[in-house]
Order: C-alpha cells, then sequence, then structure tokens
C-alpha cells in the first residue's frame, strides 16, 4: 500500500505549522514550487502492494534526499 502525502494535516497534541516558521524567501519554498513528482508517484503505483504496512511516500522520499543533497545531510536517518 503505497502512502500518500498530507498537505495539511493539524498536530494532535500541540499546534505547529511549517507555514509559520519558514520564511518567504527560503531555499525551501524554491524546492517545493519548483519540483513536481506526481508523476512518479503514479508511475510507481503498479509496484506496491495493497497489503502490509504502508510504504513511505516515493514523492515524499524523493523530497527528502533533494532536500538532503542540498543542505548537506549525508545520512538518510538524519533526514528524519
Amino acid at each position: 500500500m503505497m502512502g500518500h502525502r498530507q498537505i495539511e494535516q493539524a498536530a494532535m497534541f500541540y499546534e505547529f505549522s511549517l507555514e509559520r516558521h519558514i520564511p518567504a524567501d527560503h531555499l525551501l519554498r524554491s524546492i517545493d514550487g519548483f519540483v513536481d513528482l506526481e508523476e512518479v508517484r503514479q508511475d510507481l503505483a503498479p509496484f506496491y502492494s495493497s497489503i502490509g504496512r504502508p510504504s513511505i511516500d516515493p514523492e515524499l522520499m524523493i523530497r527528502m534526499l533533494l532536500i538532503g543533497y542540498c543542505f548537506g545531510i549525508r545520512s538518510e536517518r538524519r533526514l528524519r
């Protein structure tokens, strides 16, 4: 089962919004506006099983790796 990134999800125990904490001219906003990976999710959908634990959203994973590259984060564990 392929997971899907939720755009705006309220926190359970506290209110935190990335929109309020990331400046308008930050590199992350430029990356978000430039990168469109919706086709990747559609292309990879047939390879995901409908049973078992949900997988990481492929769009989210590629975005995480791209941000890690831009900020010099070499470990995938540090991206979490």
